[in-house]
């Protein structure tokens, strides 16, 4: 593309080799300003340090937010009112991320003026939809630049190659072949590519940062309880905390008990299968819970009916639709069916394993008067008989009509 039709780009900027490529290649091949964004998610790694790489390549207008509250409280926790599973097995982590990112370059692009947008996902992955789908739905008029499938900087070499071309400064462990490559924000760690690529291979333990194995988890169970109140969880024993504080607890207890590792082929959006290797102990927890808290407050249709729309939403959320009208609609309705799932959750967190072992709610819809084994007063067992009589009706007819 010639140089003059980009004037002012916002780029996602983590501050690694290939943004920090990305940053400079931007500058050379559309001699335009570059704006760069970075958010503080919770991945566990300082982001000034950005500021300064940032700095030292040019950079007059730097944005670093810290958006922890934000991605919990607005992203994931609406998503855990839904349950959300993708493919049955994964929470979700780098999916949920993805449009928070995007929401801020467009209002950092509106703010500054800035008639482009750019991101370091390659375009064999589900990141290049779920960015650009944020984006063009937020400004559908956005310049949209994805350097993975414009430039010629095909491998890790000649990234490295590009960077030393241009001074541009390389952390050295990213020197050579790295294992394989990390997404991390504060619902989850993932891992993917190079020693995973072979789905028969065990992920080694090296892999793991933010839980040690069940194997090596205390002998010993630990309990804890959490509090709900519409749906989100609001405390920890007894402690009311933040969103984001609150999934920093939780991911603390899960870790030291081996919680939330999960080893997953998935079908990206894009249409291959990809190996993730994942860490979620925080959100492992907060999903077993949440459905403890709804076995006893949620109206059986209505939990039915969340569980046969979940499938659904978790799949909009992967595939990129977070701002979607379906997804929104989608909410609407969980959100509706989350107005009562007030209460409280014990859990049992041992080797691995996250298990409900209590729950108690105000707004309880559990009676122990109607199914007590013992002799009650509220129901009537003869009752019973016409009911099954009924839903037998049509199978009876059915068999009669055949002979």
């Amino acid at each position: 593309m010639s140089s003059g039709k980009v004037k002012k780009v916002v780029l996602a900027y983590s501050g690694g080799l290939d943004t920090s490529v990305i940053l400079k290649w931007l500058q050379e091949t559309y001699q335009c300003e570059v704006v760069t964004f970075t958010a503080d998610l919770g991945q566990g790694e300082e982001v000034e340090p950005a500021r300064k790489k940032a700095e030292l390549m040019g950079v007059k207008e730097i944005f670093i937010e810290d958006v922890r509250e934000e991605f919990v409280r607005d992203f994931v926790f609406p998503m855990f009112r839904a349950n959300a599973l993708y493919e049955g097995q994964y929470l979700l982590g780098t999916s949920i991320a993805r449009p928070l990112i995007a929401k801020h370059q467009i209002d950092i692009a509106i703010k500054v003026g800035a008639d482009a947008v750019a991101h370091g996902a390659t375009g064999k992955g589900n990141d290049q939809v779920r960015f650009e789908l944020g984006y063009y739905a937020l400004k559908p008029d956005i310049k949209v630049i994805a350097p993975w499938r414009e430039w010629d900087l095909t491998s890790r070499t000649k990234l490295i190659e590009y960077a030393e071309k241009h001074q541009i400064q390389i952390a050295k462990d990213k020197r050579g072949e790295a294992p394989f490559s990390t997404d991390a924000n504060l619902l989850h760690i993932s891992a993917e590519g190079k020693a995973l690529e072979d789905p028969w291979n065990e992920p080694e333990e090296f892999v793991f940062s933010r839980s040690v194995s069940p194997e090596a988890a205390p002998d010993r169970p630990e309990y804890l309880e959490i509090e709900f109140a519409r749906g989100d969880a609001v405390a920890v024993d007894g402690e009311r905390l933040s969103p984001a504080a609150l999934l920093t607890r939780l991911n603390e207890l899960g870790g030291r008990n081996g919680i939330g590792r999960l080893d997953l082929v998935e079908n990206r959006f894009v249409g291959m299968k990809s190996r993730g290797v994942y860490e979620t102990p925080g959100g492992t927890i907060l999903y077993a819970a949440h459905r403890g808290i709804e076995s006893i407050t949620l109206d059986r249709g209505a939990a039915h009916l969340k569980d046969e729309i979940m499938p659904r939403y978790a799949e909009l959320i992967y595939n990129g639709f977070w701002f979607a009208p379906e997804r929104e609609m989608l909410q609407a309705l969980i959100d509706k069916s989350q107005e009562n799932v007030d209460g409280t959750v014990r859990l049992k967190l041992y080797k691995g394993s996250a298990t409900v072992v209590g729950r108690k709610s105000p707004k309880s819809l559990y009676s122990l008067a109607h199914v007590t084994f013992e002799e009650d007063q509220v129901y009537n067992q003869r009752d019973a008989e016409g009911f099954i009589k009924l839903n037998a009706l049509r199978l009876r007819l059915a068999k009669a009509a055949r002979f």
